[in-house]
Formats: C-alpha cells, sequence, structure tokens
C-alpha cells in the first residue's frame, strides 16, 4: 500500500528509476523498490487513470493528462500522467487531508477581506506548484465557515474536498461531472451560485464568461500561471483580439477586486513558505486598468502598503528578515533583482549569488 510521510510533496514515477519523492525540494529514493520499466509505469498510469474515459482520451491525443486519487481513510493525490520516449511516466502531488487555514499558510489579515466581498473576480496566480490550490482552498473553506452561500467549484482535478458547513459547496470535475471548464461556467447561472471558484483560466471563452460571471453579480475566483499583478493583468487582456481589448479593460477595472501573485520559497529550515504579491481594488488601480497603463501598477502597490497591498520583493524581504528564506533563495525567487538586492542591503544583508 502506498505511504507518505507528512513532508513528502510529491512522488515520481518513471522508467529507468525507482520510484522517487521530492522533500523539501529535493529528490530521494522510496525506499529500496528496483528501477521501474516501462510496463511498471504503464501499469501504475493505468490504475490511476482507471475508467476515466476523458483521461483515457486527453493520453492518447493530447500526451498527458489529470486525475485525482484517492487511499481510503488516508491521501489524496493529483495525479498528471505524460508521454516520453514512448512511454508512461507520472507525477503525484501530495494533497494534504485537512483543507488549509489562513494561519498556517501565513495568509495576511488583509485578504480575509476577500471573504466579505458579494461580487467581482479575485486571482490567485503563480508558477505550477507555488500552492495556488492551497491559498484558495483557505479562502473557500473560510466563506464556507462565515458565509451562508452556495459554492460552486470547477477543478481539474478535484483536490481539497470541502465539506458543507454554513454554506453549501458543489465540487464539480473536468472529465467527469463536466467536459470543460468553458462548458461548466456557461451553465453555472443556471445553478445559482454566490461564490465560483475556476480551478484554470486556460483560455479565452473560459475568462470571457469568468469576467461576465462577475459583473453580474457573483465572486469569481480563478488562477493563472503569470508572476506579477500587472503581468495578470496584461495576459488577462491580451487573450482578447485587439478590437475588444478596450471593452474588457473597462470590464475589468470595474470587476477585479484582487490579485495574489505568489512564488513557493524554500525555507532555511526546511519545508517551504509561499511569498505573495497582493493588489487589491481602488480608484486608482481601476483607472491604470482601464487607462491601460498597467505599467504603473507596481508603483501603486509600492505606495499602499497601509491598504493592504504589498509587493513580491517586499514580501521577500519580510521572510528574510525573519530568517524563514536566505537572501539567496529571496534573489532567486525574485522578479526585479536589482531593487531586492538594494533593499537587502540597506538592511545589512547580502546576496551571494552573482547578481550581475
Amino acid at each position: 500500500m502506498l505511504r507518505t510521510s507528512p513532508k513528502i510533496s510529491d512522488l515520481f514515477f518513471t522508467p529507468g528509476k525507482p520510484p522517487l519523492v521530492e522533500i523539501s525540494g529535493k529528490l530521494a529514493p522510496a525506499g529500496a523498490a528496483r528501477a521501474l520499466t516501462s510496463e511498471d509505469s504503464r501499469r501504475i498510469a493505468a490504475d490511476l487513470i482507471g475508467d476515466n474515459q476523458h483521461a483515457i482520451d486527453n493520453l492518447k491525443e493530447l500526451g498527458s493528462c489529470d486525475v485525482s486519487y484517492s487511499l481510503p481513510g488516508a491521501h489524496r493525490f493529483r495525479v498528471n500522467i505524460f508521454m516520453q520516449r514512448g512511454s508512461c511516466a507520472v507525477v503525484m502531488r501530495v494533497i494534504p487531508g485537512k483543507v488549509p487555514d489562513f494561519e498556517s499558510l501565513h495568509l495576511p489579515s488583509e485578504l480575509e477581506k476577500i471573504v466579505g466581498l458579494r461580487n467581482g473576480i479575485v486571482l490567485v496566480t503563480g508558477p505550477t506548484g507555488s500552492g495556488k490550490s492551497s491559498t484558495l482552498a483557505a479562502i473557500i473553506d473560510k466563506i464556507n465557515k462565515e458565509q451562508s452561500y452556495h459554492v460552486l467549484t470547477i477543478e481539474d482535478p478535484i483536490e481539497f474536498l470541502h465539506p458543507h458547513k454554513n454554506c453549501i459547496v458543489n465540487q464539480r470535475e473536468i472529465g467527469t461531472d463536466t467536459n470543460s471548464f468553458a462548458a461548466a461556467l456557461k451553465y453555472a447561472l443556471r445553478q445559482d451560485p454566490d461564490v465560483v471558484l475556476v480551478g484554470e483560466m486556460r483560455d479565452l471563452e473560459t475568462i470571457a464568461i469568468a469576467i461576465e460571471t462577475a459583473e453580474t453579480g457573483h465572486l469569481v475566483f480563478g488562477t493563472l500561471h503569470t508572476t506579477t499583478a500587472a503581468s495578470t493583468v496584461d495576459r488577462i487582456i491580451d487573450q482578447f483580439p485587439a478590437d475588444r481589448q478596450a471593452q474588457i479593460r473597462v470590464m475589468l477595472s470595474e470587476s477585479l477586486k484582487g490579485v495574489i501573485s505568489q512564488t513557493l520559497c524554500k525555507k532555511a529550515a526546511g519545508g517551504r513558505v509561499a511569498a505573495r504579491e497582493i493588489l487589491l481594488s481602488t480608484p486608482a488601480i481601476s483607472n491604470l486598468i482601464r487607462e491601460g497603463k498597467t505599467f504603473q501598477i507596481p508603483s501603486i502597490i509600492q505606495t499602499s502598503r497601509k491598504l493592504g497591498m504589498n509587493t513580491l520583493n517586499d514580501a521577500l524581504l519580510e521572510l528574510v528578515e525573519k530568517k524563514m528564506i536566505d537572501p539567496d533563495e529571496a534573489y532567486m525567487r525574485s522578479v526585479e533583482k536589482a531593487g531586492l538586492v538594494a533593499s537587502l542591503k540597506a538592511k545589512g544583508l547580502k546576496v551571494t549569488l552573482t547578481t550581475e
């Protein structure tokens, strides 16, 4: 039976190597198992996919697929199966059994304002594996405890399981309960939700419907693979044809309530911690989006810390000052490295990596 330690974040199965686990960003053998053959990895993949026809079709047509997998009474996993050199490889991300809360994720108290919103769109962004799902799960759980709403999630696959608390929480999985994010969103309003979570805003149709849903008086949460708040706004607008971009700027300026852009850092003492850039809606931010001046957004974030906003560099600097991460790790995770080096230097802290 598959067992995992609380410190393990991922499991890897690939031909030519024994099963491996990832602990604090480093790979290690999973016991004394032998190297897997192509047949071994194919059998593992088939067991994980089961009779999920959507996953079978995606693996055949696209070369990869996502599924969820549960061990009764134990762990849940988000699984990606993909083809490489004619064989299957499998990566399994461990999903904690308990839905994380604000405290365990070190989410700033300013984000609690999001829980009280009645409409608009909130985006959690960052690269794959940056903890977006955990942040969203904590926000949904807080809404579930404190509000009395119908919460509808659309996920690929379902990760954290949300029991009904003060809210009704219905969770739909791509491939099992619906064909696509766009298809699920298209009919979501007939299901009378107050809150809609879109696991990933992958395409123009999904993004357009999500913005329209937010505009019609619903609170929408979504994710994008962008690294900063400003690039998130640009990515959304750039998805649309040039003749629609002015209209989308206006719609987004009115509906966007916040962007949480995060990256996962290695803690000095082991483990991981997220550094987060936070943008919250203000008249100044709305005007910049409407006027196409998103390049000025970082300056507004920088000067709006009292309102709960935070740049990524400020978040990284704070983690260094708390001795949670090393200066070199902060440097590696920073998008604007020169500014971070200057801030660290002003605090008497030094980066040993090459900064040229």
